[in-house]
């Protein structure tokens, strides 16, 4: 995946081994200068050039899918899930506070920047993305499920409150993905009916409002050109929904959207106060989500943890570098479990699946973060010299 930017063929001696020790340099955030001492016949200078001019946000990415597809063939994996749903959510990143790109999450608190995830039901990650704190994250939310190249593809996406909005569920709906978040105080919503001359015995009060259908079916259309070209790549979904939402109460796209958002979203809340198992599954995945933000920040432990650079392309790229390093080390954890659990059937002792369905591979124990060392105790050391003359 890594390669000259140029096209050339590369002239770099050893090239495997410098691209998978930079990438171990920027995903751990260990930086340049620190990673050329700790690891021998390297320099700053390598890393840095072989990050500008041999590894790009889109070979990061590539070579991420690369990773999902082998993990895909594991066995153990399909216990914990089939692949058909992914969650997406945010985890806020420590930037300086002085930085251009920087801003202050108010959730969160301090200044940063969101890594904003989406994670399969089989627990590896198979996008990202760097986003601003004041933004909201459903607006990304679609991206990284059209953008996700690897084998495991999901049409089921699950979020919490600031992953849905009326209109995304619109755009989802026609994109044919089906929003399944967890929505904080979902009972303040309003729920819509079909026609205004609909009446319910028991649930009547939750009702608010009805459906203007007249208006999707006047716009359908626009909203269907506009689902075509996110689909064919010619342009993202975001900024579909950025530049939609600027002056929405002029906007008849925007409020056809919305409204079949709205028509969607009632659906979705009544079967969510309906079915206690649709609760529980968007919950566990939800939690999936909470426990990978917890594992890629742990493997970013250079640094403090924080974002150093002020270049909006290389905190993208230290992201997908991160995130990189944390699907590695996933499919080896997967690798080690599958091993082991192969040695016990080899001694006779069989694991039942109803154990191995309770894994997962953000198990952090078996992980040497800070290297090895070998203590020389039987040294002498030099003299101690304390004068600097003579």
């Amino acid at each position: 995946m890594f390669r000259p930017i140029s096209g050339l063929q590369s002239k770099l001696t050893d090239s495997s081994i410098r691209y998978v020790t930079t990438v171990f340099c920027y995903g751990c955030n260990l930086r340049a200068t620190q990673a050329a001492r700790s690891l021998p016949g390297t320099s700053r200078r390598d890393f840095e050039w072989i990050n500008q001019h041999h590894i790009t946000e889109t070979a990061l990415q590539e070579a991420s899918a690369l990773v999902v597809n082998a993990y895909h063939q594991f066995q153990l994996p399909k216990l914990w899930g089939s692949g058909e749903h992914a969650s997406a959510d945010g985890t806020k990143w420590e930037m300086f506070e002085n930085n251009l790109m920087s801003e202050y999450h108010i959730r969160y608190g301090g200044y940063g920047g969101l890594g904003y995830y989406h994670v399969s039901d089989k627990y590896i990650a198979l996008f990202s993305h760097f986003i601003p704190c004041g933004v909201w994250e459903a607006v990304y939310i679609l991206d990284g499920m059209l953008q996700n190249t690897s084998d495991i593809q999901p049409d089921k996406l699950h979020a919490d409150t600031q992953g849905q909005s009326a209109p995304v569920f619109g755009m989802a709906y026609l994109l044919g993905i089906e929003l399944l978040p967890r929505i904080r105080n979902w009972q303040d919503l309003q729920f819509f009916r079909a026609q205004k001359t609909d009446t319910f015995e028991n649930i009547g009060g939750l009702f608010k409002g009805n459906i203007d259908w007249e208006l999707i079916e006047t716009y359908l259309p626009d909203l269907l050109r506009i689902v075509v070209s996110i689909k064919l790549g010619r342009i993202s979904a975001a900024t579909v929904l950025k530049r939609l939402s600027r002056f929405n109460r002029k906007n008849k796209v925007y409020q056809a959207m919305r409204e079949l958002g709205l028509a969607v979203r009632t659906i979705f809340l009544l079967r969510y106060i309906s079915d206690p198992q649709l609760r529980v599954g968007i919950f566990r995945e939800t939690n999936k989500s909470e426990q990978f933000n917890n594992f890629v920040q742990w493997s970013f432990f250079g640094g403090e943890g924080m974002v150093q650079t002020h270049h909006r392309d290389m905190q993208r790229k230290l992201i997908k570098y991160n995130l990189l390093v944390a699907n590695c080390l996933v499919f080896h954890t997967v690798y080690l479990l599958t091993r082991q659990i192969r040695e016990l059937e080899a001694r006779g002792q069989e694991v039942p699946e109803e154990v191995l369905k309770h894994l997962n591979p953000y198990w952090m124990g078996h992980l040497n973060r800070f290297g090895r060392y070998d203590w020389e105790v039987g040294r002498i050391p030099d003299p101690l010299i304390f004068n600097y003359k003579g």
